[in-house]
């Protein structure tokens, strides 16, 4: 598996890596729209909502071309 770094949309189903300090977080993107993401952190909380421009450092996870 690779990651990509902001090279298209973010578009929902997405699974991304965002960083939280020393910490990083896979996420799965629930909905994606032209100003607000919703993401589930896959732990048992309850999804987040966020701006775009708050998802300023993330990795998007891609299967490798066969």
């Amino acid at each position: 598996m690779s990651t990509n770094v902001l090279e298209r949309t973010l578009e929902t189903g997405d699974v991304i890596e965002i960083d939280a300090g020393d910490d990083s977080i896979s996420a799965l993107v629930l909905l994606a729209a032209d100003d607000f993401v919703i993401i589930d952190r896959c732990d048992d909380t309850t999804p987040v909502v966020l701006r775009r421009d708050e998802l300023s450092n993330y990795r998007r996870f891609e299967a490798e071309a066969a």
